[in-house]
């Protein structure tokens, strides 16, 4: 009777124990992984999005293509929030406890990204690539935000080096009058003051339905040098139109935020000679690993040769990267575990670094212009 009794409870571990290792985290099955993604699909953002998850979309089918990660596919389940920060919180709960996704992917903006915060650390939710490089996603760092984007902070900086090595002094700051809009305007503030220089004018303006006749009236009574504008892709085109048509020739430059190809077009003449900040290197070029490996990646998938493009493809390849690094038995603390274990990881011309205290990825910035062909000009 007791050797019966151990037999069955012999059998009772092993059967339960092999019900303990077929189950799988969410979102993870023997042939897939899901991975959620809520972002602007419509709205202010749209054109740049659209690029962006051309991007990201090639990748996946390359690795798909290839028999995905560890035997696993990667499929995207994709929601739009219409660059709504309430539809976004919305939208992440849905991916999250309904669809039960595995990690969250390149989603879009500053206040929307905090919104969701609690939610990550609430329900143990990696997000990988925000597409934000505002500062409060850097410090203090959060355990299930993964960033690879260099900070708003490090491109405003970098254009007030530039504008004062070329004698530029007289330089104003026109910002969304959001998080966004507060993250650059505090980089522009300390670089500003470590210049010893002040503001020739800081103004704001609203992130739904802006009065851009007026934002760019004051720029002309200020009448700085140079114009940092912060905000997002379709309002930036608009006030940089109004000023124009205002009688303002003052050198303008913005974020990465607005380096899409229909940014470009959008803008038409009124975008000539508008500088503007990139956090990859140039998709266009083949003297890279990474630009070599894109161009091939969208001949083959007719995406876009676009900034966005190339921080979607490359955004995908971290992600993939460090599932690849976790392993078979992929759980998201595994997941968490590879990306932290990254260090000075080149991926062809970007390096990405992690660690338990640094969840920055790239510090890579650089300055193009858009010349009088419509194409960014390094």
């Amino acid at each position: 009777m007791m050797m019966l009794k151990r037999r069955t409870l012999l059998v009772a571990l092993l059967f339960g124990g092999s019900i303990f290792a077929a189950a799988a985290e969410e979102g993870v099955t023997d042939s897939g992984i899901l991975i959620g993604q809520t972002v602007g699909l419509t709205g202010t953002v749209a054109a740049p999005v659209k690029e962006m998850n051309e991007g990201a979309e090639a990748y996946f089918k390359q690795v798909n293509k290839q028999g995905g990660i560890h035997g696993r596919k990667i499929e995207m389940r994709v929601l739009d929030d219409k660059f709504d920060p309430a539809l976004t919180r919305a939208n992440a709960e849905t991916l999250i406890r309904k669809e039960r996704v595995f990690a969250l992917f390149l989603g879009r903006g500053t206040p929307h990204t905090q919104g969701i915060l609690p939610l990550l650390e609430g329900n143990n939710i990696p997000l990988v690539a925000p597409s934000t490089g505002a500062s409060v996603f850097h410090q203090p760092v959060h355990r299930m935000l993964f960033n690879i984007r260099a900070k708003y902070q490090d491109e405003v900086v970098r254009a007030i080096e530039h504008f004062t090595t070329i004698g530029i002094q007289r330089i104003g700051i026109l910002h969304v009058d959001d998080a966004f809009g507060q993250d650059g305007l505090e980089g522009f503030k300390k670089a500003m003051d470590t210049r010893k220089l002040a503001p020739t004018a800081t103004i704001k303006f609203a992130r739904v339905n802006p009065d851009n006749k007026a934002a760019a009236a004051e720029v002309v009574k200020a009448n700085p040098a140079a114009l940092i504008i912060v905000s997002s892709a379709k309002n930036t085109v608009d006030v940089i139109k109004a000023i124009r048509a205002a009688g303002s020739q003052t050198q303008i430059m913005t974020l990465s935020n607005n380096s899409s190809e229909a940014f470009v077009k959008e803008l038409g003449p009124a975008g000539i000679g508008v500088v503007v900040s990139q956090v990859t290197p140039a998709p266009h070029l083949v003297t890279t690993p990474l630009g070599q490996e894109f161009n091939m990646a969208a001949k083959a998938y007719g995406i876009t040769i676009s900034y966005p493009a190339m921080e979607g493809y490359m955004n995908a390849k971290v992600l993939v990267e460090g599932l690849r690094r976790a392993g078979p038995k992929l759980t998201r603390e595994g997941f968490i575990r590879a990306l932290e274990s990254m260090q000075r990881v080149d991926f062809g011309g970007l390096m990405v670094t992690y660690g338990p205290n640094d969840h920055t990825g790239s510090e890579f910035v650089e300055l193009t212009m858009i010349g009088k062909d419509g194409r960014f000009v390094r």
